[in-house]
């Protein structure tokens, strides 16, 4: 590559950004940024302001030359990048919030990637990322996609099914967030915790635990087991396992899993949580006001420590970690979103994965596990058919493959309430739908 790197932000006006411009700062020394856009779209403009602004005081400050460029003009800022990063919200807040309070009126988990609202989240997205392949191959074909735009999964498995589109590279905070918290309940650092992690996106397990490179899993899964040191994420309910199940599933579950494993309780806890202080994007909303008004300070030249409280730490610094590993050949281990390649033994071949990975110049290795543990394999398996079909759905805008994707989740009971939250989403979504605009709804 040549000196000074080009990195554009697709979705730049996301309260996540400042942690982004961190990892840059504290990189710089090996991943030399030169210029870094911040795109958004015109209805983000002011957001984008305030983050453009906020990341040229602590560019300032840290006294690193990177340039910010910002801009609505997305064809602008990928000419000849050499790192694209998505991080967008198709419909903002606004959209999620439906997402999550139509399904609960059918008591059905209503959650941002899981269940019904990932599936209409996916709907959303993947036409807009494909797009964003079409450009990426004309201006700068030879830039590395890195997503976190969710459902990450999903939207991998559509770039590697449905793009001409080979360097992607979708990646989530949460194997960092467990790895996080096992070395928390293990009391030690995280660089002492190695996690062999596989699955997919909100579906990835730690099949083992090292500690110093000795296995440690016996005693994570008893932590886990103990309601008092009890592993969660900011955007779940912590609700505890039964100890008995979790020391018989014989391996770590995220933070997800609870919506399959525990999905009656789940549920009661989202109708009760919604009633009482709002959606869990209602909630986000509140957040994001006031971090947007510390944003504003032009004293605030840092990130502020209150962007944690948002559930997303770690997402930005991953994506750091990973273009600074591609960028110097690092082969290190990472877990990202990748196609499988053999690497899990009962998914495709070519289907997008979340496995630990060798990060090299030439992209993500997998690392093969073999095949997943019997008692969690057929879960695997069918949220990757419903990604499968759910892509597909997202492409096509055909009705029926989307009643298909909504009826073969697990947390939908029955294909007669799948039609109902179907028909009653397209209706509310049909704005960021334009795909399924021909389509007539059967009866």
């Amino acid at each position: 590559m040549k000196d000074g790197i080009k990195i554009v932000t697709i979705g730049g006006g996301s309260s996540y950004t400042p942690e982004l411009i961190e990892g840059f700062i504290n990189r710089y020394h090996e991943l030399p940024v030169k210029e870094l856009w911040l795109v958004d779209i015109e209805e983000g403009k002011e957001k984008l302001e305030i983050i453009g602004q906020l990341a040229k005081r602590m560019i300032e400050k840290a006294g690193v030359p990177i340039e910010v460029h910002l801009t609505i003009d997305r064809r602008e800022a990928l000419l000849d990048a050499d790192f694209v990063t998505t991080q967008f919200r198709v419909g903002s807040l606004d959209a999620r919030a439906k997402d999550e309070r139509i399904p609960l009126k059918y008591h059905v988990i209503g959650q941002e990637t899981n269940g019904p609202g990932g599936l209409f989240k996916g709907l959303r997205t993947i036409p807009v990322i494909l797009e964003i392949c079409k450009d990426i191959e004309e201006l700068c074909p030879n830039a590395w996609l890195v997503n976190f735009t969710n459902p990450a999964g999903m939207v991998t498995e559509a770039v590697l099914r449905y793009s001409n589109i080979k360097k992607v590279v979708g990646l989530c905070n949460v194997p960092i967030g467990m790895r996080m918290g096992i070395a928390k309940a293990l009391k030690v650092e995280p660089n002492r915790v190695h996690v062999d992690f596989a699955g997919l996106n909100h579906m990835v397990f730690g099949l083992n635990v090292y500690l110093d490179g000795e296995s440690n899993l016996d005693k994570v899964i008893e932590s886990m087991a103990d309601p008092k040191n009890e592993m969660t994420m900011k955007n779940i309910a912590g609700l505890t396992w039964e100890p008995d199940f979790i020391r018989a599933l014989g391996v770590i579950p995220c933070g997800y899993h609870r919506y399959y494993y525990k999905t009656s309780e789940m549920l009661a806890e989202e109708l009760e949580s919604a009633e009482k202080h709002g959606t869990r994007a209602e909630v986000v909303q509140k957040l994001e006001k006031e971090l947007f008004e510390l944003y504003k300070s032009p004293d605030l030249n840092i990130k502020p420590p209150q962007l944690e409280k948002r559930g997303g730490a770690y997402y930005s610094d991953a994506a750091c970690s990973l273009i600074n590993s591609i960028y110097n050949d690092k082969r290190d281990i990472q877990p990202v979103n990748t196609r499988n390649n053999g690497a899990i033994a009962s998914i495709p071949n070519d289907s997008a994965v979340e496995v630990n990975c060798i990060i090299t110049k030439d992209g993500p290795k997998p690392i093969s596990v073999g095949d997943l543990p019997v008692a969690v394999r057929g879960l695997v398996q069918q949220i990757k058919s419903f990604e499968r079909v759910a892509a597909e759905a997202a492409v096509t805008g055909n009705y029926e493959t989307a009643l298909l994707a909504m009826t073969i989740n697990p947390l939908v009971p029955s294909d007669t309430v799948a039609k109902q939250i179907l028909d009653e989403m397209l209706e509310a979504h049909k704005e960021h739908l334009p795909q399924f605009s021909h389509e007539k709804q059967p009866s």
